[in-house]
């Protein structure tokens, strides 16, 4: 019989209740055993929803406070030095997360200690934390061991879970050297690791488990021949040490291509495969099983909020189950469903606004529902839930044939963009030169990436404002007192170039995990995409208004608004970013006629779109950077075009970024232990430039000195004439407090710097 099953479930609750805890934590509202016992309330829950929804394979071990890679991190004693004097419990995994400061007391020596590198998952805009690894690393299982008690503490509730747990190499292979550790051969690690997975799984097996979930999502990736020999050694140890346990081998986001040959020659029980990205590989993988091993199909897409097109899915399974039998298919979402907000039940705005749209979507419970709806239909026959496809052929065919997803003048002004729209009318060394005649600032300028803090009293206003309890005259003057309030702060620092706040932008529509406790609403993307109105300019010119220092523009680039929304699946992504790369164009230009002279157009996804493929670069390069430089070559010399760009790779895309012409590029730089520079100074990037100096996801305030000896050794990559000075990222998540103190010694450095540059 075909199993339904799960690889992973939305941690945050469907009303945010892990956020909503862990901030009281941090703020000393609660304690550690508060943090706990909602917890276990929300696993409980996660657990019974998915079971009434008819899963027969329930993930366990997927919850997390804060990360999961972070969490098994902790779980097998891979704590950097620098945290080992912190108590065991959650306020040192925390930290390792966050970073950790507190002032000296009587009792205790002051606390200041760095967060650890922070990186995007594969290609998601979710933000894992970098596990950090020494050449003496020591791994053990603690007193505390999460799977295990995840897994118990459903069985005590009558559920019978698989437990979750990160794999050997990926783990591995998705960390990095410490920083005393440099040129450390990451899977040297594995005979010192191995003992403990073996540990953990005797300990699951004596607890009860009979499968386990192995995550190993860097078999997606281009990996060497030697490492997937490693595979082939570490899946018959494991095998051999764990027989009564099952292993169900979890990939997604891509496919695997040749890297599947080891599977077939372990005692590998199951492999799950991406069949949304990749429906491509089925029979390349059924070619490469052995006649025992079950194949898991991951048809409903864990990324998106689109209903599934059940018939296709059914199509592809019956081939599965046609090739090696219904005894040996599972079905179950792409990925996790980490990534799909949690349940359409508390949609109701959308769902009276938009009732066509919310006819459209499915969210992780119905997902659930649909996995059901497949196995049934698999083991019992079609006619068994006829009903069910029936309901959902008819979504399917409403959205492919509504007038609201096609624009002719749209798909008109795309077939009509020539060359020269993708160009800037001269070299950036020009450029230079104009702006610096006609905008002087000072050596090192300071600026932020955009973002100020959203306040309590910002996220009451909107919240009445959209429950029709204040109306819109009264929201916009809230709004300008806030900007004011965001300018004359910004003054009182003495920064350089200003930013009106953003106090007026939100997320919208379902709730998804970001990093930490950060969750986002992307939007939804339902159809071709156009500049209804301007979009910034009236809080932008208010803001300029303000005050006689240059005001920056701020705007989010083509390819982040397509990777960070629920994008449409009907069309080619290229398409729907230039739809989105003309609009942006006609917002950067009004700017400019507004007297903007300075305008951000952030691409902080274009690293994380890049396939996980080297075969697949250069194609989205190719349409990822024309879509940018459509968005922004439309203006005179005169404008300084900015992009922020965070947590990235740049090695892989450093001729991409060059091609993109920005006139400034600030880039996340602060947890990277400076490593990215080294990718600028290699590649001649000639651009201005402003590495971070400080890290915005922490609240800890870095001292002057500190941000000084980042910026010093910045200078010995990049011209002092092109070096601004910037904080990481932006400031949104942050406390006023905090980011005043921080700002005050991030201009502190520049004026050093300018001090230092005249003698």
């Amino acid at each position: 019989m075909v199993v339904a099953t799960n690889l992973g479930f939305p941690r945050i609750g469907a009303q945010r209740e892990t956020k909503k805890i862990v901030e009281s934590f941090w703020a000393g509202k609660v304690n550690e055993v508060a943090l706990d016992e909602a917890a276990v309330k929300l696993r409980a829950e996660n657990w019974k929803l998915q079971k009434e929804q008819g899963l027969e394979h329930i993930p366990s071990g997927d919850f997390s406070f804060y990360d999961h890679v972070l969490d098994h991190s902790v779980m097998f004693n891979v704590i950097p030095q620098r945290f080992r004097h912190l108590a065991d419990g959650h306020e040192r995994t925390f930290a390792i997360g966050r970073g950790i400061q507190k002032p000296a007391t009587e009792t205790q020596a002051k606390v200041d200690i760095e967060a650890q590198e922070m990186k995007k998952w594969f290609d998601t805009n979710y933000h894992y934390i970098v596990p950090e690894f020494e050449t003496n690393q020591t791994f053990g299982l603690g007193s505390k061991i999460k799977t295990l008690e995840e897994f118990n503490e459903a069985k005590a509730l009558g559920i019978h879970t698989r437990p979750v747990v990160l794999g050997p190499l990926s783990f591995l292979l998705l960390g990095k050297p410490a920083k005393n550790s440099h040129g450390l051969d990451l899977l040297s690690l594995l005979p010192k690791v191995l003992p403990v997975y073996e540990e953990l799984f005797a300990k699951l097996a004596a607890a009860g488990a009979d499968w386990v979930q192995i995550d190993e999502p860097c078999l997606v990736l281009d990996l060497s021949a030697e490492i997937i020999d490693q595979y082939r050694v570490v899946y018959n140890r494991l095998g051999a040490a764990a027989p009564s346990l099952k292993f169900l081998v979890a990939t997604y986001f891509g496919r695997i291509g040749n890297n599947v040959a080891f599977v077939k020659d372990t005692p590998i029980a199951a492999l799950h495969i991406d069949l949304v990205r990749s429906p491509e590989q089925l029979q390349s993988i059924i070619d490469n099983l052995n006649q025992t091993q079950i194949l898991s199909l991951g048809l409903i897409d864990g990324r998106n909020i689109w209903k599934t097109n059940l018939a296709k899915a059914l199509e592809l399974a019956n081939a599965a189950v046609k090739a090696v039998g219904s005894n040996r298919v599972f079905v179950a979402p792409s990925c996790s469903l980490l990534h799909a907000p949690v349940t359409l039940r508390f949609e109701k705005r959308l769902a009276q606004q938009k009732p066509e749209l919310f006819d459209w979507l499915a969210y992780s419970e119905e997902k659930c529902k649909e996995i059901h709806i497949l196995a049934q239909a698999l083991n019992n026959g079609a006619e068994s839930v006829a009903a069910a496809l029936a309901d959902n052929a008819r979504s399917i065919e409403a959205r492919r044939v509504s007038p609201h997803t096609t624009n002719a003048a749209v798909r008109q002004r795309l077939e009509a963009i020539v060359p020269d729209q993708l160009r800037r009318r001269n070299v950036f060394a020009t450029r230079q030169k104009t702006q610096e005649e006609s905008l002087p600032l000072p050596r090192f300028p300071t600026t932020t990436i955009g973002s100020f803090p959203q306040t309590k009293e910002i996220r009451l206003a909107r919240s009445k404002f959209t429950k029709n309890e204040i109306d819109e005259k009264t929201y916009k003057e809230f709004i300008k007192k806030e900007i004011e309030f965001c300018v004359r702060a910004q003054e009182k620092l003495d920064l350089d170039v200003l930013v009106h706040g953003e106090a007026e932008r939100n997320d919208m529509n379902g709730w998804i995990a970001s990093y930490g406790s950060r969750c986002v609403r992307p939007p939804i993307i339902f159809g071709d995409v156009h500049r209804v109105n301007p979009m910034t300019i009236e809080e932008t010119v208010y803001a300029q208004s303000l005050t006689n220092k240059p005001m920056k523009g701020m705007l989010t680039g083509p390819v982040t608004c397509l990777r960070w929304s629920f994008v449409r699946d009907d069309i080619p992504q290229s398409i729907v970013c230039t739809q989105l790369a003309l609009a942006i164009r006609d917002e950067v230009v009004d700017l400019e006629k507004a007297n903007i002279v300075h305008v951000q157009v952030d691409e902080p996804a274009i690293r994380e779109g890049l396939p996980l493929r080297a075969v697949d670069y250069e194609y989205y390069l190719q349409w990822a950077v024309d879509a940018f430089l459509l968005s922004t070559t439309g203006v005179t010399d005169k404008t300084v075009i900015h992009t922020h760009m965070c947590y990235s790779d740049f090695q892989d895309i450093f001729q991409a970024i060059i091609r993109m012409d920005a006139d400034v590029l600030t880039i996340e730089n602060s947890k990277s232990d400076m490593k990215i520079l080294n990718a600028f100074a290699k590649h001649g990037y000639s651009a201005g430039i402003g590495p971070g100096v400080f890290d915005i996801h922490s609240p800890r305030v870095p001292s002057t000195s500190e941000m000084k000896e980042r910026a010093d050794a910045m200078l010995e990559y990049i011209p002092a004439r092109n070096l601004w000075i910037n904080p990481d990222c932006g400031l949104k998540t942050r406390g006023w407090k905090e980011v005043n103190e921080s700002l005050e010694n991030m201009v502190a450095v520049a004026k050093a710097l300018r001090a230092l540059d005249k003698v």
